[in-house]
C-alpha cells in the first residue's frame, strides 16, 4: 500500500511537471521571461531547498537525458531546415557551424586564461563548451513568432551544425593525452573521423529511413511519428557505435527527409516538434537541479561565468560571426541579428556533463561557470531577440494556432499539389484566381487569408501572406495529352 502509494506520488509529481512545461510558453507570454530559465532557476532554487534532489540527480544521467533530448531537438531541426533551405546557404551554415565554432572556441579560450585566471587544460575545455548554439531555445523564446528570410535559415542551420562541431571537439579534447603535439594531432584526426562518419552515416541512414517510412505501411496513424523517432535514435546509434558523430547523423538525416513526402508527414512534425520543446524543458530542469544557486559562490564561479557571458555575447561572437557572413548577399542588420542571437542552451550543459564523468579537473567549476553563461544568454539574449529583430529589420512573421483542420485523407500521395504563401511585390500580389491559373494544366484549388477560406471565385483577391493550394497536372498526364494534341 505504501509503495502504491509511493508511486502515485511520483506521477503526479510527473504529470505536473509536464503540465507546467505544456504552459510555459503562456506563461512566458505573460510575464515576459523566457520559458527555459523559469525551469532552470526554479529546479536549482528546489535543489538548494532540497538537498535530497541535487543528490538523487547525479551528473552521469543529466549526460544520458540529454543526450537522448538532443537526438529528438536535431532531428526535428534538421526536417525543419529540409535540404532544399540548407542548400541555399550552405556555405554560411558550414562556415559558421565549422569554422565558427572552432574560433569561438579558441577566443574563450584565451578570454578564460588570460582574464579570469584560469588554467590551460580548464579554458581549453571550457571554450569548447561554451562554443555552440541552441537553436530551440531561440525559438521558444519566439513564441508565436518565427523568423523568416535567409537569416532564419542561416541562424537555425548554423545552431544544428555547430552542435556536432561542439560535440566532437569537446570529446577529441578529452581524449587526447601526451605532448602538446601529440594532442593537437590526436585532436584532429579524431574529429576528422567524428565527423566524416557521422556525415556518411546521416545520409546513408537518412535516405534508408525516408524509403522504409514511404513504402512500409503501418495500422495506426500514430505509430508513424514513433517510427521517424525510432529510426532517429538508430542512426544516431549507429555513428556513435562506428566511432562517428551520432549527433551530425542525426542532423543530416533529418535534412535529407526534410523536404520528402511521405505518409502522415504532419504528424509526424508535430509529434517531434512537440518533443523537442518537451525535451529543451527537461534539459534545462535537469541542469537546475544538478548546480544549487548556493554553489556559485563558491570559486567565483557566478563572477566567472558573468564576465564570459559579457564577452561572449558582445565581443566574442560579434568578431568570430561577422567576417564570416561579410561574404554572404545578407543587409548588414541580418548580420547583426544572428551575431546577438547565438544563444546557449542544451549542448553546453551537456558538454559540461561530459568534464565532469571524465573526471577533468576542476570540471565542478567549469559545470557552474556554464550554468551562469546558459542562464544570462537565455535572460538577456533570449528576452531581447524579438525587439532586436524589429529594430534591425529581421523580417518575422506571427504563427497564430490552427487547432481546427478541414481535409481530406488521400490512399496516395497527391502528385502536383503544393501549398505557397504569396510574397510581398511578387507577381501573384494583388492578382485574381483567374490571373493564376497560366494554362490548362494548373489551377488553384483553396486560399485562405488570416486563416479563413477565400471566395473561389475567378475575379477574388490574393494579397501577400494568403495561402494557396495549387494543383498541377502530373507531367505524364502533360505529355500524353500533348501526345494526343499532335
Amino acid at each position: 500500500m505504501a509503495s502504491a502509494e509511493g508511486l502515485g506520488l511520483t506521477v503526479l509529481v510527473l504529470a505536473v511537471v509536464v503540465l507546467l512545461a505544456v504552459l510555459s510558453n503562456r506563461v512566458s507570454e505573460r510575464l515576459r521571461i523566457p520559458a527555459p530559465l523559469l525551469f532552470l532557476v526554479a529546479a536549482a532554487a528546489a535543489s538548494d531547498v532540497l538537498p535530497v534532489l541535487n543528490q538523487r540527480v547525479p551528473v552521469s544521467l543529466v549526460e544520458q537525458v540529454v543526450t537522448v533530448a538532443l537526438v529528438v531537438v536535431l532531428f526535428d531541426g534538421g526536417m525543419g531546415i529540409g535540404w532544399r533551405r540548407f542548400r541555399g546557404s550552405v556555405v554560411p551554415i558550414v562556415s559558421l557551424g565549422v569554422v565558427g565554432t572552432f574560433l569561438t572556441a579558441g577566443v574563450l579560450t584565451l578570454v578564460a586564461h588570460g582574464l579570469c585566471g584560469l588554467g590551460w587544460r580548464t579554458s581549453l575545455v571550457l571554450g569548447a563548451a561554451l562554443s555552440p548554439t541552441d537553436p530551440a531555445v531561440v525559438f521558444s523564446v519566439l513564441g508565436r513568432r518565427e523568423i523568416t528570410g535567409r537569416a532564419g535559415t542561416v541562424l537555425e542551420g548554423e545552431s544544428g551544425a555547430n552542435d556536432p562541431v561542439g560535440i566532437a571537439l569537446m570529446l577529441a579534447l578529452l581524449g587526447a593525452s601526451g605532448s602538446i603535439g601529440r594532442q593537437a594531432g590526436q585532436v584532429v584526426g579524431t574529429f576528422a573521423v567524428q565527423m566524416a562518419v557521422g556525415t556518411a552515416v546521416g545520409v546513408v541512414g537518412g535516405f534508408a529511413l525516408l524509403r522504409f517510412m514511404q513504402r512500409v505501411s503501418l495500422p495506426a496513424a500514430g505509430l508513424h511519428p514513433v517510427r521517424a523517432l525510432a529510426g532517429a535514435m538508430a542512426v544516431y546509434g549507429v555513428a556513435t557505435v562506428a566511432h562517428g558523430s551520432g549527433f551530425l547523423a542525426v542532423l543530416v538525416a533529418g535534412i535529407l527527409i526534410g523536404d520528402e513526402g511521405m505518409p502522415y508527414r504532419l504528424e509526424i512534425r508535430q509529434v517531434s516538434g512537440s518533443l523537442a520543446s518537451l525535451a529543451e524543458i527537461v534539459v534545462f530542469v535537469a541542469l537546475g537541479l544538478t548546480v544549487g544557486l548556493r554553489a556559485l559562490g563558491q570559486g567565483w564561479a557566478w563572477l566567472i561565468g558573468l564576465v564570459l557571458a559579457v564577452l561572449l555575447a558582445l565581443v566574442v561572437r560579434p568578431l568570430t560571426v561577422g567576417p564570416l557572413l561579410l561574404p554572404v548577399r545578407m543587409r548588414t542588420g541580418e548580420r547583426v541579428f544572428i551575431a546577438w542571437a547565438g544563444l546557449k542552451g542544451a549542448v553546453p550543459i551537456l558538454l559540461g556533463a561530459f568534464a565532469i564523468t571524465a573526471g577533468v579537473p576542476d570540471a565542478r567549476r567549469i559545470y557552474e561557470v556554464i550554468f551562469v553563461v546558459v542562464a544570462f544568454s537565455v535572460l538577456v539574449q533570449g528576452s531581447t531577440v524579438a525587439w532586436a529583430a524589429g529594430r534591425l529589420g529581421v523580417p518575422m512573421r506571427t504563427t497564430p494556432p490552427t487547432p481546427w483542420a478541414l481535409g481530406v485523407r488521400l490512399p496516395q500521395e497527391p502528385e502536383g499539389a503544393g501549398l505557397c504563401t504569396v510574397e510581398p511585390g511578387s507577381p501573384a500580389d494583388g492578382a485574381t484566381l483567374e490571373d493564376l491559373v497560366l494554362n490548362g494544366d494548373t489551377w488553384v484549388s483553396a486560399a485562405l487569408r488570416d486563416g479563413q477560406l477565400l471566395p473561389m471565385a475567378p475575379g477574388t483577391v490574393v494579397r501577400a501572406g494568403d495561402d494557396i493550394l495549387v494543383l498541377t497536372r502530373p507531367k505524364d498526364s502533360q505529355a500524353e495529352g500533348q501526345a494526343a494534341g499532335d
